[in-house]
């Protein structure tokens, strides 16, 4: 008898002290999915910030986004223009040196060289680890083969640099908007020094 009473004075005390007042909720969830139902998306868009740029859509997985166009901004595209004989044959002492300036500084050169991406039967496309022939648009599937978290993450909006934020439509720049493909570790940087003549000048 006792605990029916003990009971009936919590339940009474739980349904007096439910407010259902205009604007008053149970909890956060409960004020989210109200809140929401008169919710019709944003008025704010990122196409501003995307004029100039060329991009392309891509889908990966649920993802559908906007990327920057490779191919258009390499200075030496198309690369058959000048590989025109088998890479045997332009690697003669007598050839003029190409890419001297580029240096591979990605993995040893036990594990890394040149045609680890480059495709030396087409050399106007990357290649993938097995042999398959990867378009520099989609050069981001060249990293992902090694780079497996960071390109999940890339994949969300987690990694990397958007394009006009998060407003729609979803732009993202890609692995080699940010890495030098052949040196893709940043470099560390010093903090901005705190300039304290300034100070004492504003004094």
């Amino acid at each position: 008898m006792m605990n029916k009473i003990v009971y009936s004075f919590i339940l009474l005390v739980a349904l007096c002290s439910c407010k259902h007042g205009e604007g008053e909720y149970h909890g956060v969830t409960d004020k989210i999915e109200a809140e929401g139902r008169n919710y019709h998306g944003t008025s704010i868009s990122s196409e501003k910030y995307l004029e100039g740029i060329e991009t392309i859509e891509i889908t990966e997985g649920e993802h559908t986004f906007l990327i920057p166009e490779r191919r258009g901004q390499i200075t030496s595209y198309a690369c058959t223009e000048c590989h025109s004989k088998p890479l045997q044959q332009m690697q003669s002492r007598d050839a003029k040196k190409a890419h001297w300036d580029i240096k591979l500084v990605h993995a040893n050169k036990n594990t890394m060289n040149c045609i680890t991406c480059h495709n030396p039967d087409n050399m106007d496309n990357l290649k993938s680890l097995t042999g398959h022939s990867i378009d520099f648009n989609n050069s981001y599937n060249l990293c992902n083969q090694c780079h497996t978290k960071q390109f999940e993450d890339w994949k969300g909006g987690a990694h990397g640099k958007r394009i006009g934020g998060w407003a729609p439509p979803r732009a993202s720049m890609t692995c080699v908007n940010c890495h030098n493909p052949h040196k893709p570790q940043i470099a560390s940087k010093w903090p901005a020094r705190f300039n304290t003549e300034t100070v004492k000048e504003r004094e």
